[in-house]
Parts: structure tokens; C-alpha cells; sequence
């Protein structure tokens, strides 16, 4: 098998989130990573390049550099990995779209709604594949839960509860020279949602992967409860999705006591539907006027849902690297598939893309609108 020549934007030595996409590329041996444009500023970038063993030759001070001479070249990459802070993800994308490199970008889609429908529109006219890193849609659980649903286990769904809750934000961190709170917390890099679109986008995503519905309106009160901190850190949010069914969301990131607790419990006719991310390997199931039963990625119950991304025995915990890894290795078939001379809509199969990233910027909008209007009902 050959490698994907894999590049990265962003993702220097000081970035959490880089290095997690770099483990997940190498978990399944799918990619080599072989450039990067790794930081803001060339020094920067030149010092994560070394670190990781680059060549120095293909450590770029910009991704318009890194695009231009790596397409440029016939041993270039194949596909890049955009792990900025979420403005210069439409910036970065399109440089490489429009050379038919194949895009994997961290989620929101952008910082802004105008950028999301340019990034559709650059996607549209590119032959090459865009990935969006939605990566609690690969955890083997979420995927059997998904398929019990799709086969009417619990019947019509009635009620969605989602929430994740952090607690890394409770003090002024952005003011304490955290780099994450920094940017996450700046409209200008960040967007016009805080908790939201950093988190709350991963939520109302689980959501909808899992129960396949569509939201229809919500009612958002958006709040921050940091002093001076502009952007939301708290909201608690109303669905009505197409079909009836009705939703919470709620997310936090000044909830202590709360690491990245995101959960989601489904109810339908016929019975009910609970998963918690920090304890991913147990899906529990309750047919109405049953016991509740605990389901494994391996064990009785399980099927190929959830075994076909599963990589060890049944009581070995898999959990968010693994989970991470499942996007990028769906992500190496599609862009193998690809090169084979598939379609691009043929081969995407579970993998979020440009219009579950246009889903979560509508979700986004229409979050801050309704909250503006002190929580009135808002079309998605």
C-alpha cells in the first residue's frame, strides 16, 4: 500500500489539536506526512517542521507557498490537513482546492456564514474531496447506534437530548496566555459563536448523524458568564426537527467538574437510545417496558456497525484517537477510490463533508439570531 502524501496547515509545537490529527493519520498507516506550512510566521513554522522530522525544503511559511509549490512538484502532497483557528480555514481550503489537492479540515466549517457559502462554492468546482473532522461520528458505538436507529430498533423518534459540557473556561484563561482560549474566544478568529461553534457544532452533528433527522427551527439562549468575554460560553437550545421530533442542546465550557462530557440520549416509541463519549465502548439500549441492556463494541449485541471500527478485543478501551482515526482512514479509502476514477458523491459514505459544514454554520447563525431576540424561534 502507498501512503497518502499528506501536508498540514497549522498544527505547530504548541497546538493540541495538530498533533491529534497527526496520531490519527498514522494510527492505520494510511499517510506520510511530508510538508507543512505549521505556523503563523516562518520561524515558528520552521522549528515545528524540524521537530517532526520535515524535510526543511518543504517547510513553508504560508499555506499560499506550501499550495503553490507542492502541487507544483510530482512527488507533492496528496491531500492537506487544516487544523487553524477557523479564519483562515476558507483561505487555506481554497488554495488547495483549486490545485485538486484533497482538503481534511477541523471543524466549523468557517468563521463566518459569507466564507462557509464561498467554501461551498470552492468545493463545487473542484475535482478533489473535502473532509470535514466531525471525529465523534467515528467512535464504533455512535455508528451501531446510528444503524439501530436506521432499522427502527426504537421506532419514531420522539425526543433528542445532546450535551457537552467542558470546564476549561470557567476562569479567564484567554487573558492567562492560553493560546486556545485566545483565538476561540476572538470574533475575529473564532466567529460569532463561542461555545457553539466549537463545541456545540460536534454536538448538534451527533445529533443529527446519529438520528438521521433534520433540524427545522431552534430557540437559543446564548450566554457568557466570563467577565468581558465576547463571545458565548454557555447556551442552552430548543430543536423541532422535520418529522416532529423535538430536541436540547445544551453547551458549556465553564461547567466544572466537566472534562468533555458530551452525551446523547434518543427516545422513540419503542424504546431508547444512551451514549457518553467519556465512556465510549457502551451503547445502552432500552426496548420500552424492557430492562435497560448494556451493548460493547465486541461483545453480544454488537454488529458490524460498530465492529467494522473497532481495531482491538472487546474490555481494550477505544476512544477519541481512535475515533479520530476512523475519519482519516474512511477519508484514505475515498481518496484512493478517487483516484481510481470513482465519483466524489460515490465515495464519501459515513464521512461528514461540505454540507455537514453547512449544516453546523446554519446551526450557528441561527443560534446567535434567535438569541439576539431574547430566544425567539428561528428557522435553521
Amino acid at each position: 500500500m502507498t501512503r497518502i502524501r499528506l501536508g498540514m496547515v497549522g498544527g505547530g509545537n504548541d497546538a493540541f489539536i495538530g498533533g491529534v490529527h497527526r496520531i490519527a493519520s498514522r494510527i492505520d498507516g494510511h499517510y506520510e506526512l511530508v510538508a507543512g506550512a505549521l505556523s503563523s510566521t516562518p520561524e515558528k513554522a520552521a522549528a515545528s517542521a524540524k521537530a517532526l522530522g520535515l524535510d526543511p525544503d518543504r517547510s513553508y511559511g504560508s499555506f499560499d507557498e506550501m499550495a503553490q509549490a507542492e502541487a507544483a512538484r510530482e512527488d507533492g502532497i496528496q491531500a492537506v490537513s487544516i487544523v487553524t483557528p477557523n479564519h483562515v480555514h476558507f483561505p487555506a481550503a481554497k488554495a488547495f482546492l483549486s490545485r485538486g489537492i484533497h482538503v481534511i479540515c477541523d471543524k466549523p466549517l468557517t468563521a463566518t456564514f459569507d466564507d462557509a457559502q464561498a467554501m461551498e462554492q470552492a468545493v463545487s468546482a473542484s475535482d478533489a474531496l473535502f473532509i470535514l473532522t466531525h471525529n465523534y461520528t467515528g467512535y464504533p458505538m455512535v455508528r451501531q447506534a446510528q444503524a439501530m436507529i436506521a432499522q427502527g430498533d426504537i421506532g419514531n423518534i420522539r425526543v433528542v437530548q445532546v450535551e457537552y459540557p467542558q470546564d476549561w473556561m470557567t476562569d479567564a484563561v484567554e487573558v492567562e496566555g492560553v493560546k486556545q482560549a485566545e483565538w476561540r474566544t476572538d470574533p475575529a478568529r473564532s466567529g460569532a459563536g463561542g461555545a457553539i461553534g466549537d463545541i456545540g457544532t460536534h454536538a448538534y452533528n451527533l445529533a443529527s448523524f446519529v438520528t438521521g433527522l433534520t433540524g427545522e427551527s431552534l430557540a437559543a439562549d446564548l450566554h457568557s458568564f466570563g467577565a468581558g468575554r465576547q463571545l458565548d460560553d454557555n447556551a442552552h437550545i430548543m430543536l423541532r426537527y422535520q418529522g416532529g421530533a423535538r430536541g436540547m442542546l445544551w453547551c458549556s465550557q465553564v461547567a466544572p467538574g466537566c472534562e468533555n462530557a458530551l452525551k446523547l440520549r434518543v427516545f422513540g416509541e419503542k424504546g431508547a437510545l444512551e451514549w457518553a463519549q467519556e465512556d465510549p465502548n457502551y451503547l445502552w439500549f432500552t426496548p420500552h417496558g424492557e430492562a435497560t441492556r448494556k451493548l460493547t463494541r465486541n461483545g453480544a449485541g454488537a454488529t458490524e456497525a460498530s465492529t467494522a471500527v473497532s481495531r482491538i478485543p472487546g474490555g481494550h478501551p477505544e476512544g477519541y484517537l481512535e475515533g479520530f482515526a476512523n475519519i482519516y482512514t474512511e477519508a484514505a479509502a475515498a481518496i484512493r477510490a478517487v483516484q481510481d476514477g470513482q465519483s466524489r458523491d460515490a465515495v464519501m459514505g459515513k464521512l461528514p463533508g461540505i454540507a455537514a459544514g453547512m449544516e453546523g454554520m446554519a446551526f450557528i447563525r441561527a443560534c446567535v439570531a434567535s438569541s439576539q431576540k431574547d430566544a425567539v424561534w428561528t428557522r435553521i
